[in-house]
């Protein structure tokens, strides 16, 4: 990891750690609860790995805060601004491709605003979101073939499409130029499972 990188693992660990704790919850009990292994809470937790947005997925969603909440500092206004270049690095692709998450909002009802840019080759996979989970796209330059449940669809310069999120899908450009779009993610109901399950137990 890169130093931005390396301090942005530390921020996200200590959050996960801060809300962990919060709850009253062992390592365990967030482990089984996201649905990822012990070691890897411990490793997310102390800033040792840079985790997949699956996995960070997984976490916010079990602790029923959200993704922006693990990368974004505690909002303390109505209003805030994400500065060119301060939005949180969540996705690198081995060519230098990069997903951006430049603004979100808090629970229950999460809304996720990404930039994406995929260099020719690259592809970014993603296991499927929780139910309901809503995707809306729009290319902004260069083409994108976006596959949902199997079925595959390609979209240039100035194309937009909206799919759910909750099945697998995957981004790709096959192009020869590099490809940019922006990618908005509605999760509803974030932690409201979650409460229900404490309130039932």
């Amino acid at each position: 990891m890169d130093a931005t990188a390396e301090t942005l693992a530390r921020a996200i660990g200590a959050r996960i750690k801060h809300e962990r704790k919060l709850r009253d919850w062992t390592l365990d009990r967030l482990a089984d609860l996201a649905g990822v292994s012990r070691r890897m809470v411990v490793s997310v937790e102390q800033g040792a790995v840079n985790p997949s947005v699956g996995t960070l997925l997984r976490l916010s969603d079990a602790l029923g805060v959200g993704l922006p909440a693990l990368v974004e500092p505690p909002a303390t206004k109505a209003v805030r601004v994400t500065r060119d270049g301060e939005g949180a690095v969540l996705w690198a692709g081995d060519s230098g491709g990069r997903g951006v998450l430049v603004a979100g909002t808090e629970p229950p009802d999460v809304v996720e605003l990404w930039e994406w840019t995929l260099m020719p080759g690259e592809v970014h996979r993603s296991e499927a979101h929780a139910a309901r989970t809503r995707e809306l796209l729009h290319v902004l330059d260069g083409a994108v073939v976006i596959e949902v449940d199997g079925e595959q669809f390609e979209l240039g310069r100035g194309d937009a499409m909206t799919f759910f999120g909750d099945t697998e899908h995957s981004y790709t450009n096959a192009q020869d130029e590099p490809a940019r779009f922006a990618l908005t993610v509605y999760e509803p109901g974030v932690g409201m499972i979650r409460a229900k399950e404490t309130i039932d137990a």
